[in-house]
């Protein structure tokens, strides 16, 4: 599995911890120093079954100076992959991507269930 993580985002450490207690092999992949690619995140929408805007860290500083709250709506699938990809900060964390699923964000629930 890949976990992708901003290694300072106290949520981002809880589930790392989570992963490790329960024995889950992951790949740990900093966020920034390797920003997912516009078709990595493609990939992930669609595996996740999430709407687009899921994948926007919207309590960040940088979401919030760009005002995306009003234009995200308007952007396509390949729109807003493309600008999470120019930055790693804009992206909701941390992801854990598995064979089977793409999870946005650390639930308890949701991890136990990811094999």
């Amino acid at each position: 599995m890949l976990f992708i993580e901003y290694p300072k985002c106290s949520t981002c450490r809880k589930a790392l911890k989570y992963l490790k207690d329960n024995n889950k092999e992951v790949t740990v992949r900093n966020i920034v120093e390797a920003t997912p690619t516009k078709e990595e995140l493609i990939a992930w929408i669609d595996k996740s079954g999430l709407e687009p805007k899921k994948f926007f860290n919207t309590c960040g500083k940088v979401y919030k100076e760009l005002g995306l709250k009003d234009k995200v709506s308007l952007m396509s699938k390949e729109e807003i992959a493309e600008m999470l990809s120019k930055d790693g900060m804009l992206i909701k964390r941390p992801i854990l991507v598995s064979n089977d699923v793409v999870l946005v964000g650390f639930k308890e629930e949701s991890y136990s269930k990811v094999k």
